[in-house]
Order: structure tokens, then C-alpha cells, then sequence
């Protein structure tokens, strides 16, 4: 995994480090020579190239000073400006670096038109904020961002994940070690999966789900089918009041279950179980809320609530937490903006990582917060977050699909915090191997094998 430290944990590594004699030198000719290295790929070459700098008062221009000096003495024809007189019209070039302002930025800042030549920004595009990944209206979009020691989550969060184009990591002997919350990389995920036994039966992964009814039993499907794909053993499926479902994917189990005070009955037959999922297409009258509280309050297996789960959790009249008090077994959120008021009594707001980890404290359970990255955050305030995916994944039913990935990974042993966010990551894969347009919800679980085989 790589690091993700806030613009303020940061300021604090940074003060730690320059209060040894002689490291702040030392840290900004690191940091301006790994600029000039990524300066020189974006050139393919020195002989002949221009390179302007735009370079602020603070450590992002002495970065951006050294690398100019660097890059000078490479044989780069380079010219540098201060930010606070350059030119509205940069000279022409064959490449900017922007090295005006940093992570601790605040105010705002225009920077001048490029004059058609890429940028290259140091640690972040300026005008990004840091933690949220807003943007004030004269941000400039870079090619390449070269950032140290660690990532920022503005760099990760839109729309800063799209003004920071392609992300280099350098590291310049900063510790980091302490960073609580974590990007997650394929060879994480690879190492959270579970390999089965050579002695394997189908009742090693087994997965009920509690989900669809008479006019969402597509949720319920999409859900089943992902759980199978991403290799649940067993998967029952059951959609109270629905007797036959005639649609129900070939290899799902089907359970009927009453339309009213169905809960026990699950409860009853949870022992063969390695994992329980309640929500996708339930919906949500009160009589159906009801049970699906009790399920959730009582099952002594994992559990992942997702939609019409979520709203059980949130009407509760004694709240997310009184729900969830009571397990013992891990619980996982799945929550997007919407639902995530609906749990927090609040909006997701700009900080998504400080979001997830509220409610995650909150409730004590895992809470994976959809979006363009998801934030998957632990009530001891760990925190991980996935960028794998993309906007293919912004049409509808794909929530359920991610769900039942949760599911069956749980199912299958590995711990809930982990799944949750290999989960996510199974899931942007999946869609990156998709269609770039026209792409459906039921598109995806066909695609999930070849994401699992990639990973060793």
C-alpha cells in the first residue's frame, strides 16, 4: 500500500525533519531532483529543450528551483518566474513545471496560460486543496504530478485525481511510517486473497442474501451473481414474499421467505453460513425494515448491508448505533453520499477520509464509502482508499455488484476491513475491463474472473 498523509500530518513530518541541522537542504535537492528526473522523461531528452519554471515562496519553489538548476545543467534551456510576477502568457516551452504553491495553500492563485506546453506540478497541481481535492477556478490541469514521501488526498479525490494526471511517489527519506490511512495497490489485494484447499467444498464459502423483491429482484440477481464469480461456494438467495423467482441465476440456491417476520427464520438457519448480505432491491416498507433490523441486530456471522439495508439501519428510531451495538460478528457499510446522510444525520462534505472514519467510529462497523475513490475506514480509525475504478461504474445496479464481492470475499475468509477494500478495488478492475461506453451493472460480473486470475 502506498501512504496518504493530510496537508496537516504533513506539516508535521516535514517540521520534524527540518529540525535536524542541515535536512531541510538536503530534503529540497531530493525532492527538486526527482522533479528534473520526471522533467527529463517528459522531454525524452535534453539537446535542445525548453522548460519553463513557475516557482512560489515556500518549499514547492525551492523544489522547483533546484530541479531548474538541475535540468540547467543537463543543457535544458530553462527560464523561471516567480509566482507573484509572472506573465498572464508563459513564453513558449516544451514543458511547464508548476512549482508555485503546495499542499498548504490558501487563497487563490491563477496560473498563467501555459502557452500549449504540458505542466508538470510539484507535489500538487496549484489551486488543489490538499485534503478535499477542490479546486479553485484557475487551476491548471498537469500531465504528471511528482509528489513526496506521501500522497495527499486531494490528489486522490476529483476533482484534484483529474488535475493531478498520471501520480509519481518519490520518496526523499521522509518517515512516513505512521500514515493511518493507506492507497490500495493489486499486490495488497493479491496478498488478502485466499487461496482454496485442495480439499474445498462448496459449503467452505458459503453466502445467503437477503435481497429483491417484487420490483427490484434485478438487485438481487446482480448481487448473487457476483458473489458466485468472485467465488462464494454457496449462494442462497432469498427475496421475501417472492415464491418463485423463474429469472433466479442457475447456480443460486433459492430460499422463499414470507413477506412479514421473516427474521427468524434466517436466524435459524444461519450455522452452514460464513457470511450474511441484506439490502440490495428489498425495499423498504416498515414491516420489511423491521426484520431486516432484527437479522442485522442478531446474526452471529459477518454481515454486509448495503441499500435498502442501510435505510433498516438508519430509521432504526435508536439509530445506526443501537442497531449494530449488539453484533459480535463484523459488519460492513456500504454506503454512497445519500445513504451515508441517512446513517451520519450530516452530509459526506469535502473531507471524505474524516466522512467515513465518523461513522465507521460511530457505528463500529466497517464503512466503505462509494464514489470515484472509495474511502474504506475502521472504527480505530485505520483507513484505506481505492482508485481502481472509473466512470463506467456510474450507472445503476453496480452498488449491488459490489456487494456481493464484499460478500463472498468475507465468505472466504478474508477479514472484513480488507475485503471491503479489495472488494472496491475487484470492483473498478472489473469495470476498467469493460466497454468505455454502454456499459451495464449485468456487464460486470463476467468480468470479475478475469480480474481474480490476474492477481496470481
Amino acid at each position: 500500500m502506498l501512504p496518504i498523509v493530510t496537508p496537516d500530518q504533513m506539516r508535521a513530518i516535514d517540521a520534524q525533519a527540518a529540525a535536524r541541522p542541515g535536512e531541510l537542504e538536503l530534503l529540497v535537492e531530493r525532492a527538486g531532483a526527482a522533479v528534473a528526473r520526471t522533467a527529463l522523461r517528459m522531454l525524452g531528452g535534453a539537446y535542445g529543450r525548453r522548460v519553463v519554471v513557475v516557482a512560489g515562496p515556500g518549499n514547492n519553489g525551492a523544489d522547483g528551483r533546484v530541479a531548474a538548476r538541475r535540468l540547467a545543467e543537463r543543457g535544458v534551456q530553462v527560464r523561471v518566474f516567480a509566482a507573484d510576477s509572472v506573465p498572464a502568457v508563459l513564453p513558449p516551452s516544451d514543458l511547464v513545471i508548476d512549482a508555485a504553491y503546495g499542499t498548504g495553500f490558501r487563497g487563490s492563485w491563477v496560473m498563467p496560460d501555459p502557452n500549449g506546453a504540458p505542466i508538470l506540478a510539484v507535489d500538487i497541481p496549484s489551486g488543489v486543496d490538499g485534503l478535499t481535492g477542490l479546486a479553485g477556478p484557475g487551476t491548471r490541469a498537469a500531465e504528471r504530478t511528482v509528489t513526496f514521501a506521501a500522497l495527499k488526498p486531494g490528489l486522490l479525490l476529483p476533482p484534484g485525481s483529474v488535475l493531478a494526471g498520471q501520480l509519481e511517489l518519490a520518496d526523499i527519506g521522509l518517515d512516513v511510517s505512521g500514515a493511518d490511512a493507506n492507497l490500495v495497490q493489486q499486490a495488497d489485494v493479491a496478498g488478502w486473497l485466499p487461496w482454496r484447499a485442495v480439499d474445498a467444498h462448496k459449503w467452505r464459502a458459503a453466502v445467503w442474501i437477503v435481497a429483491g423483491n417484487a420490483g427490484m429482484l434485478g438487485a438481487a440477481h446482480l448481487a448473487a451473481t457476483a458473489t458466485q464469480r468472485t467465488g462464494a461456494g454457496m449462494v442462497r438467495l432469498s427475496s421475501p414474499g417472492i415464491a418463485v423467482d423463474a429469472a433466479m441465476p442457475t447456480e443460486v440456491v433459492g430460499r422463499p421467505l414470507p413477506s412479514h417476520g421473516w427474521a427468524s427464520e434466517v436466524l435459524d438457519d444461519l450455522d452452514r453460513f460464513h457470511c450474511l448480505l441484506v439490502g440490495p432491491g428489498l425495499g423498504r416498507a416498515d414491516s420489511t425494515s423491521l426484520s431486516s433490523r432484527e437479522v442485522i441486530r442478531r446474526a452471529p456471522v459477518p454481515v454486509v448491508v448495503d441499500a435498502d439495508g442501510l435505510f433498516a439501519v438508519a430509521w432504526s428510531g435508536e439509530g445506526p448505533r443501537g442497531v449494530l451495538a449488539e453484533r459480535t460478528a463484523p459488519t460492513i457499510l456500504t454506503p454512497h453520499d445519500g445513504e451515508y446522510t441517512l446513517l451520519a444525520g450530516e452530509r459526506v462534505g469535502p473531507d471524505r477520509l474524516a466522512a467515513a472514519r465518523r461513522l465507521a467510529a460511530r457505528t463500529g462497523a466497517i464503512v466503505a464509502l462509494k464514489g470515484p475513490a472509495t474511502v474504506v475506514a475502521a472504527p480505530d480509525g485505520r483507513a484505506m482508499v481505492v482508485n481502481a475504478g472509473d466512470d463506467r461504474l456510474a450507472t445503476a445496479g453496480t452498488g449491488d455488484v459490489l456487494a456481493g464481492i464484499v460478500a463472498a470475499l468475507v465468505a472466504q475468509g478474508t477479514p472484513a476491513f480488507e475485503a471491503a477494500a479489495a472488494g472496491a478495488w475487484i470492483h473498478g478492475q472489473a469495470a476498467r475491463r469493460g466497454p468505455r461506453r454502454g456499459m451495464l451493472a449485468g456487464d460486470l460480473p463476467a468480468l470479475i474472473p478475469d480480474v481474480l486470475d490476474s492477481l496470481g
